[in-house]
């Protein structure tokens, strides 16, 4: 089991995808964009790269993937797409080392600094602590890393984090609008915390809002008791379809026909289920939208949970680029466009405008703080 840095605490730390490990650095892979979000009204975006050519800027900005590959369909590609908007609509030079193995993250940071980087991106708090190391003993070489910060901050270090359980909020109260049973699941991989539990918790937490506005019983399985950090269900693993697939089997034995799960790669697992059982019933992605980088999946997918990674780092290398101070902990939320839902895609038509409306309004009601998703996690 992969632990969380030793000799750094994370402060609203995310984790996403943990993915087999692939070869090194190369030139830039096609990125995918986890673009057009609906219900529009809680869409985040990219603004559009500018069609004239971007300015020339003595500036290089390098990037350290976690094990999963640069052109892993989600959260090192993701990162790796605000990279080359950077590239495309600052003009500084990008360029991006994979790393095969977790004795690779302080060596690829080590080459950069050799190469004067100007900025060092690494994707995922499993870089924590070779992030610290480096930042630490080099203070005049600007630092991003994501979904982790500091306590206390590293002044050369910004923390890109997300409130995922605003997205997730969303989710769970479409999946409570579409199930047909009352039963929906969510499991995780690893219980490593906010990583993963964030996704968990919105989903009940929107589940329960549902339940709360239209007097309902939509019952949540495998949910979690947040003043109990070892509860929920979880596969203790982040690359076992299988694990995945026999929790999703169980939870469709249970009556549930919407299930979250919260682990990259075993995602698959879910839906391999759902079709082997020939159930009616659909999943959910997460970090992007599982219709582009899983399309095999489109016609069981409900919708993602989205985290705008892309969008986070773009806006790192642009303070950077502009001589904005370093944020010691930039969060990506429903109003900076930095988390959201994807499309309803094939089930566009199954989701009443009414319900989205009300996801339009709930949405709303989150920025402005009269709706905390927290307050509707369950005991």
């Amino acid at each position: 089991m992969r632990k969380t840095p030793s000799s750094m605490m994370a402060i609203l730390a995310v984790l996403t995808l943990i993915l087999a490990a692939c070869t090194g650095g190369g030139e830039s892979p096609s990125a995918s964009e986890a673009e057009s979000m609906a219900p529009e009204s809680m869409a985040p975006e990219s603004e559009a790269p500018s069609e004239s050519a971007a300015p020339e800027a003595d500036f290089k900005a390098c990037m350290v993937s976690d094990t999963g590959g640069i052109d892993d369909n989600s959260f090192n590609e993701n990162a790796w797409a605000g990279m080359e908007q950077a590239e495309s609509e600052l003009g500084v030079e990008v360029k991006f080392l994979e790393s095969r193995s977790t004795e690779d993250y302080a060596r690829n940071i080590d080459q950069f600094i050799s190469e004067d980087c100007d900025m060092i991106v690494t994707v995922g708090f499993l870089l924590g602590d070779a992030t610290a190391a480096a930042a630490e003993a080099n203070p005049d070489t600007r630092f991003a890393i994501v979904d982790f910060a500091y306590d206390p901050a590293i002044p050369n270090v910004e923390g890109l984090v997300y409130s995922t359980a605003e997205g997730a909020m969303l989710a769970g109260y479409a999946s409570a609008s579409w199930s047909k049973t009352g039963i929906v699941g969510t499991f995780g991989g690893i219980n490593i915390g906010p990583g993963v539990t964030d996704f968990m918790d919105g989903f009940i937490a929107g589940v329960n809002y549902w339940n709360e506005q239209k007097g309902d019983d939509v019952r949540v399985l495998g949910g979690r008791v947040p003043s109990d950090p070892e509860s929920g269900t979880f596969t203790g693993n982040f690359d076992s379809t299988d694990d995945a697939k026999n929790v999703t089997i169980a939870m469709l034995q249970e009556g549930a026909d919407v299930i979250l799960p919260v682990g990259g790669p075993i995602g698959g697992g879910t839906f391999a289920a759902i079709e082997e059982q020939n159930a009616d019933a659909v999943g959910l992605g997460v970090d992007v939208d599982w219709t582009e980088s899983a399309p095999q999946f489109t016609d069981l997918l409900l919708t993602s949970v989205i985290k705008r990674i892309d969008n986070s780092v773009f806006q790192a290398i642009e303070r950077a680029v502009n001589g904005d101070e370093p944020q010691p902990v930039f969060v990506s939320t429903l109003e900076n466009e930095g988390v959201g839902i994807a499309p309803f895609h094939e089930y566009e038509d199954e989701i009443d405008q009414e319900v989205k409306d009300e996801l339009g309004a709930l949405a709303e009601a989150i920025i402005a703080g009269d709706v905390v998703p927290s307050d509707y996690y369950g005991e």
